[in-house]
């Protein structure tokens, strides 16, 4: 890494005690998920841990498993190569998928968009099939998609053997694991615009016309909840990985092999509570904001903006006050053109007294294409002229 020296000091921010990056040792003491044989409670944007209980145990993940198969929908419609108008034709596979379905039919057509809702807000398995095999070709082909991503995110204890979470052999996560993939499907903030749906329909107006409703309850009954995923299977027990913004403050919950859906709900309230109750964040940057100008000789481009691809924040307990906090923009050595929009060049750290409370990658804002032969003869010479003067 190479540092370009840029530091960006936050005024108006004073504090007199520091926040660790994980809190959950002192606060094991206080069993806050009692029904459940494993929980977390993670704050989004440092990643700090507030809670755990078991959280690194494997266990079936269910539908929650349908989070990476979101991730996967959402880096596809971010990279342009999926569109939520595009129609997709469900195979024979895809409309086979029993359990939570939108009953597909062999050979129906529907958008994206349509089938998204289907995932996000009714768990269906059919629609994550069909959505799929649009993307990978097949449904083992997006698999080992899933499980690649996996690794890229540091998930040692999760395996994928299908996209919807029906029981299979070998096929587990942690608390942990989701909260994380959590982490990183809420990068893709608009998400939250089909998973916090509580009721819509499908083929309206027609004969086949069907009812979605949201098997997670919680983003009716609960201010701020706004998804992600229920899970259930005879194995696994009840699931849910939640997430809630409030106070600009987004938390994520996750409770794994509760007894019943009551007991479940239960445990992600209190875990919320306690978060609400006792933290609160500063926010730093928005995802995409621009913090940077970054140069390089051998890009067409003279001026490119840098941007955050999450959102920045430092996490405080209510009342306390962070002192002395920097922004440091660490570039990579040796980065090579051309680069695409969202492509890493390097890292943004937030630190007080020396202590890292935050981190976020920095990418480009727009495509980057190297400069041409005659562009980068016309610049030596400049700078030949600059360096004689």
């Amino acid at each position: 890494m190479k540092t370009f020296g840029v530091f960006v000091t936050i005024v108006c921010i004073m504090l007199t005690s520091l926040v660790s990056p994980t809190f959950a040792a002192e606060e094991k003491k206080n069993e806050l998920v009692k029904n459940g044989k494993s929980a977390i409670l993670l704050e989004r944007d440092t990643g700090s841990v507030l809670y755990e209980k078991n959280a690194d145990e494997k266990l079936p993940p269910a539908s929650m498993t349908k989070i990476m198969t979101l991730i996967l929908i959402m880096e596809a419609l971010d990279k342009g190569t999926l569109t939520l108008e595009e129609k997709v034709r469900a195979s024979e596979n895809a409309a086979s998928m029993g359990g939570s379905q939108i009953f597909l039919e062999a050979g129906e057509e529907m958008t994206v968009e349509e089938l998204l809702k289907g995932v996000a807000i009714a768990s269906g398995n059919d629609a994550s099939v069909a959505l799929a095999e649009r993307i990978a070709g097949s449904e083992e082909a997006f698999v080992e998609e899933m499980n690649k991503k996996s690794e890229q995110l540091g998930l040692t204890n999760t395996k994928f053997q299908n996209t919807t979470g029906l029981p299979a052999e070998d096929h587990y996560s942690t608390a942990e694991d989701m909260a994380i993939m959590a982490k990183e499907l809420l990068k893709y903030e608009h998400v939250t615009n089909y998973t916090s749906i509580y009721e819509d329909y499908l083929r309206k107006g027609t004969e086949d016309e069907f009812w979605l409703v949201n098997t997670n309850k919680l983003v009716k009954f609960y201010p701020g909840v706004d998804g992600l995923k229920t899970g259930y299977t005879k194995e696994a027990q009840y699931c849910l990985t939640a997430t809630a913004n409030k106070d600009d403050m987004r938390v994520i919950a996750v409770v794994m092999g509760a007894e019943s859906p009551k007991k479940r709900n239960e445990s992600i309230m209190a875990m919320l509570d306690y978060a609400y109750n006792t933290y609160e964040t500063e926010s730093l940057y928005k995802r995409h904001e621009v913090v940077d100008q970054w140069h390089n000789i051998r890009a067409k481009q003279q001026h490119m903006d840098v941007v955050t691809n999450e959102s920045v924040s430092i996490l405080k307990r209510k009342g306390e006050q962070v002192e002395d906090v920097q922004s440091e923009l660490m570039y990579n050595d040796n980065v090579k053109l051309p680069l695409k929009k969202g492509q890493e060049i390097g890292v943004l750290k937030v630190t007080s007294k020396g202590e890292e409370l935050s981190e976020a990658t920095l990418t480009l804002k727009k495509d980057v294409e190297e400069a041409g032969i005659w562009t980068l003869w016309k610049r030596s010479m400049k700078e030949l002229v600059k360096g004689a003067s």
